[in-house]
């Protein structure tokens, strides 16, 4: 297996129109399941130059007006030019009511093991989870660092510390690794859009966004730039307004970024838009879940799990580990270890993670707080797919 590389990853800003994409359909889902818990839901949104396109499909106690909350996301991000904006976008939906599906209303706080292993999936998936020593936050650390400075740029103009700064931006970073761990920062590139064509200068956006977004941000970290690292800010030229007014946007075609920057698998299914019956949605964390407990309980330095899922059934049929030669036993060991101790059934990951309740007890809603800069490895939320309550279990 190699052991020195470079490996790049990218972020967007929560203004990428993908990344707005994101944010509505997850925003449609908190609205419903604040209403009905046991709402089914699929959003789907497309965005264009001046026009929204939102197709949401459900069955649930609830009504939504999606055009609303389109119009409040898109107000929330930031676009305000005269191109995209809130008040005179047009936004069109097709929405389809489902019969409901009682199979699917059940309480699963109220469930014995026997009515959880009777609830099946409805779609087949292949999802993966990973962790590692990188970072803080158990992941690789060029998506680490990348997702950081996308953040930092959202930061930094909505606090007015660059106000000339537009809502749509990209971030990327190489890192160079040596016995598959960070040695260094090999290349820092931004893409970084502005609100208008003449201020600042390209001299001045460079030197503005190198003290206030990528010094801000490596000041923290114990791998920094050097003076061979090559940095990258707008290369070539400047972004005028960038977003949707540039190029279109749709939901799930971040799921990379939404993951694990490339640095593992991902199972390239759409994360935002779905409620917590998908199996593609949910037991991609129930994966990231039993990865991390195994990386934080020492049994390997770099942990993948996959799952695999087969309609009709409640337990994934097959349960794969790859510790990448890092392993303290034989992954086919630690593969019977997770299988053991971790509850990978629709229902059961549902109710350890109270998946249907959390758009009601976090304020301002939870799936639209994931659309953007990651659905694992965040810091900045309490996610209950990120606890590591399972070391003691597993060693």
């Amino acid at each position: 297996m190699k052991k020195d590389y470079m490996f790049t990853s990218e972020s967007v800003t929560e203004g990428h129109p993908d990344k707005l994409c994101d944010q509505i359909s997850d925003s449609i889902v908190d609205r419903f399941l604040q209403q009905d818990p046991n709402a089914q839901v699929i959003a789907e949104c497309a965005v264009s130059t001046s026009i929204v396109f939102v197709a949401g499909r459900y069955a649930a106690d609830a009504t939504v007006d999606m055009s609303n909350v389109a119009r409040t996301i898109i107000d929330r991000v930031g676009y305000e030019h005269k191109n995209f904006n809130s008040t005179t976008c047009s936004v069109l939906t097709s929405i389809t009511e489902l019969p409901p599906d009682e199979y699917y209303k059940f309480d699963e706080f109220h469930l014995t093991d026997e009515e959880i292993e009777n609830i099946p999936v409805k779609h087949q998936a292949t999802v993966f989870g990973f962790a590692c020593r990188q970072t803080p936050a158990f992941m690789p650390l060029p998506i680490w660092l990348a997702h950081k400075m996308a953040k930092r740029l959202t930061e930094v103009r909505k606090e007015g510390i660059l106000p000339y700064l537009a809502p749509d931006a990209k971030t990327q970073v190489g890192v160079e690794y040596k016995n598959r761990m960070p040695s260094g920062i090999h290349t820092i590139s931004i893409i970084a859009s502005q609100s208008k064509k003449k201020k600042p200068g390209e001299d001045k956006l460079r030197k503005d966004i190198q003290e206030a977004v990528i010094d801000a941000v490596f000041q923290e970290e114990d791998i920094k730039p050097d003076k061979t690292t090559r940095v990258f800010v707008n290369p070539y030229g400047k972004v005028v307004l960038g977003g949707p007014a540039m190029h279109a946007g749709l939901t799930g075609r971040k799921t990379a970024i939404d993951t694990y920057g490339e640095y593992s698998r991902h199972s390239g299914a759409a994360l935002s838009g779905k409620d917590p019956l998908r199996i593609d949605r949910v037991g991609a964390y129930a994966a990231r879940y039993a990865a991390k407990n195994v990386v934080a309980a020492n049994l390997a330095e770099e942990c993948e799990v996959q799952l695999s899922y087969s309609i009709g059934l409640a337990r994934p049929v097959s349960i794969q580990v790859e510790t990448f030669g890092t392993g303290k036993m034989p992954d086919e060991q630690l593969s019977l270890l997770i299988e053991k101790h971790f509850d990978f059934r629709l229902a059961g990951i549902v109710r350890q993670f109270q998946l249907r309740r959390l758009p009601t007890t976090t304020q301002g809603g939870f799936y639209s707080k994931l659309a953007a800069y990651g659905h694992v490895g965040r810091l900045d939320m309490e996610l209950p797919w990120e606890v590591v309550d399972k070391v003691d279990t597993l060693i």
